[in-house]
């Protein structure tokens, strides 16, 4: 008999959107838990982003694949009852809303903890269920500015810049299946159901390697600031232009050694403006035009990276988004991934980041049109015939399809 996938019998009820909550679902699915997202009228409002087939999102897709569709009016005391109905039979909530929402809607932690004492409820928002920001929404860049990360991007006298991706959702995203997994691991050794506060803010300030401690643990001496291509407190670590692309050119420790090496410059080992990695900082121009120099006297950007991991001097070329997905060592290793989806037919999409040797193989997963599971989940679960469910969508308590494709 095949084993079971890992969260195999593990019910969640998901009420997220966009992509922090639905990550963190969508690492459950993938893990084998059985997901119904729980969507308003109009559906989750990344069903008409690009990139869009026939009015169907490939954004939609790719973060919510294997999720059933339950598609409901939850402003409707019809629909607040159903979901009183489901919550007995689930393991996991899941909402994103901004906080107060749930309780509006009569679906918070004090209702639902009472219907069941062993659910685990996840929140995931912006800044979280308490203190002075906690009621106001958010979006990964309005946490990452409050947590001191996009002032860590940019030039050091320029205006400061944002990652042109998720970091924030993602991130968050995962570490709520961790606080998730966690639980449920605690409830399975007899600890009873609890409620899960994630915040965009927490995990992007827990992201601060060096610029929180750095920052108080030196009396405010050291005060981290944006330092456009080149990190600024270690060198050299940064952004090197190369013949045509940028480079990414590490060096530490006995690797200041090999770089010294192949750029023809041992001079360097014995400078005393080069002694230390605190001298290095200071006169990390230095540095920077002996690399750059030396790059530009290189066949090629390919042989220059091909002389320093030779070396073991750790390197990179900074590759487009086109390229990284033509890699082979990221198509090798499933990092992108070709799905078949209904619509878009195969679609590549980011692949499964967390891998098990039990469980080598991926899900074929597909995302669910607007409101198609309903009659399948509200019939196993709470015994609706067809013609209940058609009475409710006509009376706005249920909907399907109000997107195009979907």
């Amino acid at each position: 008999m095949a084993p079971k996938l890992m969260l195999d019998g593990i019910r969640v009820l998901d009420f997220t959107h966009v992509l922090a909550g639905p990550t963190c679902t969508r690492l459950m699915v993938e893990l084998g838990a059985e997901v119904i997202k729980v969507e308003p009228l109009a559906g989750d409002m990344v069903r008409t982003m690009p990139a869009l087939k026939d009015g169907h999102s490939g954004y939609y897709v790719q973060q919510n694949r294997g999720k059933k569709s339950l598609c409901m009016d939850l402003r409707s005391p019809k629909a607040q009852e159903i979901i009183h109905g489901l919550v007995p039979q689930m393991d996991v909530v899941v909402e994103n809303f901004t906080p107060g929402v749930m309780a509006r809607l009569n679906l918070d932690w004090p209702r639902l903890s009472r219907i069941n004492p062993g659910l685990i409820m996840c929140s995931i928002s912006a800044f979280g269920q308490s203190g002075p920001l906690s009621g106001l929404p958010g979006f990964d860049y309005i946490a990452q500015a409050y947590a001191g990360v996009i002032d860590m991007i940019g030039e050091a006298e320029g205006s400061p810049y944002f990652a042109g991706l998720g970091l924030g959702d993602v991130s968050t995203g995962a570490h709520a299946f961790g606080a998730i997994s966690a639980a449920l691991f605690h409830r399975l050794r007899g600890g009873p159901g609890q409620y899960l506060d994630i915040a965009l803010l927490d995990c992007l300030f827990h992201c601060h390697e060096i610029n929180v401690q750095g920052y108080d643990g030196s009396g405010g001496a050291f005060v981290p600031k944006r330092t456009g291509a080149h990190h600024g407190a270690v060198a050299p670590i940064g952004l090197f232009k190369g013949k045509h692309k940028w480079l990414v050119i590490i060096a530490l420790g006995k690797q200041w050694e090999s770089l010294c090496a192949v750029i023809g410059r041992e001079d360097m080992l014995g400078d005393p403006r080069f002694a230390d990695n605190a001298a290095r900082t200071a006169n990390r121009h230095l540095i920077v035009e002996a690399i750059e120099r030396w790059l530009q006297s290189t066949p090629s950007d390919e042989e220059a990276v091909r002389i320093l991991e030779a070396a073991h001097v750790p390197v990179a070329p900074v590759l487009s988004v086109p390229e990284a997905m033509a890699h082979p060592h990221l198509k090798g290793r499933q990092t992108v991934r070709t799905v078949e989806d209904r619509v878009f037919g195969e679609l590549k999409v980011p692949g499964m980041p967390l891998k098990f040797s039990a469980f080598p193989q991926t899900l074929d997963l597909q995302a669910d049109f607007l409101g198609e599971s309903n009659a399948e989940v509200l019939g196993r679960y709470l015994g609706m015939t067809d013609a209940d469910v058609a009475s409710l969508t006509k009376e706005g308590v249920l909907g399907a399809g109000t997107v195009r494709g979907s």
